[in-house]
């Protein structure tokens, strides 16, 4: 059984060595001090409400320093342009931005001449392998909103990017920062013995199932649970997926993606010391706290390694489905992607 596992963990710590990252976070090292006149912030993608959140937050003048005076100064809209949800919002938001004193630009080569820093907000995945890497060949910090990518493949080519360009990035949803996951990832119930969390689930045809949305769920599960889950089997319905993930030390967490009822998000997480519920979302404001912070020090507050393994839970999760529940290893999926390259 050790044997078994030590292969396991060799196998993953391979694939993420093959693109250049080590599990201790290497991205980490790329942190340099930002100057104090440099807070200029530029945003790619107008197809996300995300956009529109940040923009208003760091250009309202009345919350002072807490952004430590970043300010969005310009944007360059696309986005998608073939995901119509996604791509009707664009005209709108545009508007909405200009009145916050957002200059549109044309593009991301023009974008990346006027700011300082980038959120990359495109709410397609697909596009953010190419647009990362212009960004990186700048040498500007970036956030990536949620999915990293359309599919751990493209994940992974984004981190090797980086790392090749040696500028820090990190990607993340809103739902890692709520208060009560943070609470319970920082001990407040001792070690985390098992979770289930769960969050809306809408699927877009262009990206694997729980890219889309249920992404949020997923990454409150592994803001519990951390890293190293071997292994996942799925259940589909018209009500709901879940998929339960079988972890290296034998923990046991599941994610719940809701398709009825009421849209909520949370969770139970079961630890040495108690039982917690996660509590009530925390909306925008703690993630853009952590991308400032992130920002300023150039450190990742979550490591590429976590954020490639999510990656490669939810693909496990659709080849499961694929293959009527069946349990597959998240093993199978890093070497799929590494095939890929």
């Amino acid at each position: 059984m050790k044997q078994e596992y030590n292969r396991r963990k060799f196998i993953h710590s391979a694939a993420i060595a093959g693109i250049g990252i080590g599990l201790s976070g290497s991205l980490n090292s790329f942190g340099k001090s930002i100057n104090q006149e440099q807070k200029r912030v530029g945003i790619i993608g107008l197809d996300t409400s995300h956009s529109i959140a940040f923009a208003k937050a760091l250009n309202n003048s009345a919350v002072g320093n807490k952004y430590a005076g970043y300010k969005v100064i310009a944007a360059y809209p696309y986005g998608s342009k073939s995901i119509k949800s996604s791509a009707d919002r664009i005209p709108g938001y545009i508007e909405d931005v200009k009145k916050l004193g957002v200059e549109i630009v044309d593009s991301i080569k023009d974008l990346l001449k006027k700011v300082d820093v980038v959120l990359l907000e495109t709410n397609d995945g697909r596009l953010h392998l190419e647009q990362a890497i212009e960004v990186f060949k700048s040498g500007k910090r970036v956030f990536i909103d949620k999915p990293i990518a359309a599919s751990l493949a493209d994940a992974m080519a984004i981190f090797k990017a980086a790392e090749k360009y040696k500028v820090p990035v990190f990607s993340a949803s809103s739902l890692r920062f709520t208060p009560g996951a943070q609470e319970i990832a920082n001990g407040k119930i001792g070690k985390v013995l098992g979770a289930e969390t769960y969050s809306p689930c809408h699927f877009e045809s262009t990206h694997p199932d729980l890219f889309w949305y249920g992404i949020h769920g997923v990454e409150t599960l592994y803001t519990v649970m951390g890293k190293g889950c071997k292994s996942v089997v799925r259940v589909s319905s018209d009500s709901a997926d879940v998929v339960v993930g079988t972890w290296e030390d034998n923990r046991i967490g599941s994610f719940r993606g809701i398709h009825q009822g009421k849209q909520d998000y949370g969770g139970t997480v079961y630890g040495e010391k108690g039982v917690s519920t996660i509590g009530s979302y925390g909306g925008y404001d703690p993630l853009l706290v952590k991308i400032i912070e992130f920002f300023e020090t150039g450190i990742p507050p979550v490591s590429a390694d976590e954020t490639l393994e999510m990656c490669a839970f939810m693909e496990a999760a659709d080849e499961s489905k694929n293959n009527g529940g069946a349990r597959v290893s998240l093993e199978s999926m890093f070497k799929r992607a590494l095939a890929k390259k």
